[in-house]
Formats: structure tokens, C-alpha cells, sequence
């Protein structure tokens, strides 16, 4: 190997590094707000009958804001870099997550929760699109399976900070962490593959382009449909643990944060499972429907253990977590899909949109559990998104070994 291809391994492998970094902070920033909201809603005067209101009023804001920055960064990715975008993101949700630690209403918790979505919707996209851009098409799997890896353990740092310091400091902790991380930005390249299209007269980061042609409209469709089934699972499932543990009868109170920590654990795991299987199987979609019946599975295992303890609940935390662990797989399917024009744009959108679509799946919940009750909801629920999720997989083609070096006109 010589010195010309040493030098451009030892960037691409501090490439990965720094975007896994990124998206370790960016995690722990996202996952913050459900580890500490029994804690920091009643600190602010929150009564109890008003927290699972409250929290989702929250959460909500989020998640609106991650629906909106998906948008933005993914336009500039494309406009002016992936870099670019990548660090400006960081700083947006570092700065948002300190201010986070002095709030002391709803409304202010709302308010800047939205702001740190916006930041947070950047991150992933970017970074993804980056490592997938820069590294071998036969190898790129193994490039986000550590971006993903990486990074969820973010969640579990959060978890872990949230036991030890006030809720305050976990922010501050989360926005410090940030603003180190932009000291890496030093090194850093630009993909090879966007200074390219960026000489050509193509349209770059046209967001419309994804809605004005039906096939790729559809294409971009499908490849969000498959993620929302992950996200009902860590921000309904495991972040209501409370109240799902009192309608399972459980021997003690269940915690959200630890809840959330082992989950991300499993997600961990997972991601580094469906990284590796799709290597070896040399498909992602295939991968991605295996990982999908696994989650059925576990749900039922989680809404029918009645009487459940703490020690079980972190088992099945762990389980439910490894088997929606094909995030990084479903944003690597994304970014494989499209041209390298619009590819930062649809990275960074897809699952910005998966996670935004908590709002309505939301609603949706709070509307079966009045219906019905808390276990029913949650077996209605998963069972609706999985069958989307799985319709939604089998309309794409596999990308797996594809190249990437072409342009979306």
C-alpha cells in the first residue's frame, strides 16, 4: 500500500470516528428529555396528573423541530456540504441543550426543546451520507454499522449521567460535549463525490425533486415507512414505562431512563447485527425484514409479562432494543437510493420524517388507550406500523454493492 493510500485510509477511518462521535452526542441529546421528564417536569411545578400531557407537549416540540432541521440541513447538505452541515448542526443543539438547563416552564422547555430538534436533525444525515460517499461501496456497510454503534451509546451516557447529577447538569454535560466535539472539525474532508456534482449545472438539494416525479416520490416514501416502527417502540413502549408498568402489575416501579439506557443498549448491538448481516448476506432488505419480525416478537414478549420486575424489564429493554437495531441500516437503505445531488437532502429528511412521525403515532395511541387501555394500544399500534414498515420495504430495490457516483436529474 502506498503512502498516497495510507493517508486517504487514515482519513476516511477519522472520518467515521468524528461522524460516529457526532452522532453519539447527537443521541444522547435526543433520548435527554425522556430519561430526565419525571424528574425536571416535576422540579418546575409539573403536578403528576398533568406530566404524560406535559411530556408529550414536549416531546412533541422535538420532534417537530427534528421534522423541520431534517429539511434544512438536508437543502444545505446538498448546497454547501456535508461538512458544513455536519458541525453546524453541532453547535446549534450544544448551544440549545445548555440553555435547556436554565428553563423553568413548559412552555420554555417546549420552546427550546424545538430549537435543539432543529440542531439535532442534521447530525446523522450528514454523517452518513459522508462515510457512505468516502468509503468503498463493498466495505461502506461496516463504516455506518460504527456510526451507529457508536453513537447509541449516547443514550446510555445519558442515562448514566441523569443517575448520578441533576437534570440541569445532564444538559449542560450534553451541550459541553458538543462544543468539544466541533474542536475535531480540524481534519475533517469533504466528500469527493459532492465536490464533483457541485461543478455541474445540476439542480443541488432541490427538496421538490422528491415530490414533482411519482416513482421517486414513492422511492422516498418507502424508505421512511420502514424506520417508524423503531421509534413508536423507544418513545412510547420504553419511555412510558411507568405507566405500562403499572397496567403489567409489576412488583415495582419501572424506570423510563434505565429503560432507555438498556434499550439503546440492544439498539447498539443491533446495529452492529444488521451491519454485519447484510455483509454477509450481501442484502440490507433482507436484513432489515429479518429485524422486523424480531421486533413483533418482542413487543409481545414486553406486553405480556405481567408482573414483571426491574431485572426482567431490562432483559426485554435489551431485547426490544436489539431488534429495532437496524437504524443505521435503514438510513444507509436511504442514502443508497438517491443521487448524489439530492442524497444529503433525503439522508437527513428520512429520518428526521421517522421521527416526526411520533406526533401522529402519538395521537394515535393516546386514542386507542382511551379506547381501549394502555396494552391493547400498544399491540394495535405495532402491529399497524410493522405491516406499513414491511410493505413499504419490499417496494425498494436492494442497493447493496451499488454505486453511488451518479447524479438525480
Amino acid at each position: 500500500m502506498d503512502s498516497q493510500s495510507k493517508s486517504n485510509n487514515r482519513n476516511v477511518i477519522f472520518l467515521v470516528i468524528v461522524a460516529a462521535l457526532g452522532y453519539f452526542v447527537d443521541i444522547y441529546d435526543l433520548v435527554l428529555f425522556s430519561v430526565v421528564r419525571v424528574q425536571s417536569l416535576t422540579e418546575i411545578g409539573v403536578s403528576p396528573e398533568n406530566m404524560q400531557h406535559d411530556g408529550f407537549l414536549i416531546i412533541n416540540s422535538q420532534m417537530f423541530g427534528l421534522l423541520l432541521g431534517g429539511i434544512l440541513w438536508g437543502v444545505l447538505g446538498d448546497k454547501l456540504g456535508r461538512i458544513k452541515v455536519l458541525f453546524g448542526s453541532i453547535l446549534l443543539y450544544s448551544l440549545a441543550n445548555i440553555a435547556n438547563g436554565f428553563v423553568t416552564t413548559v412552555n420554555s422547555y417546549a420552546i427550546i426543546r424545538f430549537i435543539a430538534g432543529i440542531g439535532l436533525a442534521g447530525e446523522l444525515g450528514a454523517g452518513i451520507t459522508l462515510v457512505a460517499e468516502t468509503m468503498d461501496k463493498e466495505k461502506r456497510g461496516y463504516g455506518t454499522m460504527i456510526v451507529g454503534a457508536i453513537g447509541l451509546l449516547g443514550a446510555a451516557v445519558a442515562a448514566t449521567v441523569a443517575s448520578k447529577f441533576t437534570w440541569q447538569t445532564s444538559y449542560f454535560v450534553g451541550g459541553g460535549m458538543g462544543l468539544v466535539l466541533l474542536l475535531l472539525r480540524v481534519g475533517t474532508f469533504e466528500s469527493g463525490m459532492f465536490k464533483q456534482a457541485a461543478t455541474t449545472d445540476v439542480s443541488k438539494g432541490n427538496i421538490f425533486m422528491l415530490f414533482n416525479n411519482k416513482k421517486r416520490f414513492l422511492k422516498y416514501l418507502y424508505c421512511i415507512l420502514i424506520g417508524i416502527p423503531l421509534w413508536f417502540v423507544v418513545g412510547i413502549l420504553v419511555t412510558l414505562a411507568p405507566e405500562f408498568g403499572k397496567a403489567l402489575g409489576a412488583t415495582e416501579p419501572l424506570k423510563a431512563g434505565t429503560g432507555i439506557m438498556f434499550t439503546y443498549f440492544g439498539i447498539a448491538i443491533g446495529d452492529v447485527a444488521t451491519g454485519l448481516l447484510s455483509q454477509v448476506l450481501k442484502s440490507r432488505r433482507k436484513t432489515v425484514f429479518i429485524f422486523h419480525l424480531l421486533s413483533v416478537v418482542s413487543v409481545v414478549v414486553y406486553l405480556t409479562s405481567y408482573g414483571l420486575n426491574s431485572n426482567s424489564f431490562i432483559w426485554i429493554c435489551l431485547f426490544m432494543g436489539f431488534s429495532v437495531g437496524y437504524w443505521a441500516t435503514f438510513v444507509t437503505i436511504a442514502s443508497e437510493q438517491f443521487g448524489t445531488n439530492i442524497r444529503a437532502t433525503v439522508t437527513t429528511t428520512a429520518p428526521n420524517f421517522v421521527r416526526g412521525a411520533l406526533i401522529p403515532i402519538t395521537f394515535l395511541f393516546e386514542f386507542l388507550a382511551e379506547k381501549y387501555n394502555l396494552i391493547t394500544a400498544g399491540y394495535l399500534v405495532m402491529a399497524i406500523l410493522t405491516v406499513i414498515a414491511m410493505f413499504g420495504l419490499s417496494q425498494l430495490k436492494e442497493s447493496f454493492n451499488k454505486d453511488l457516483d451518479y447524479l438525480e436529474e
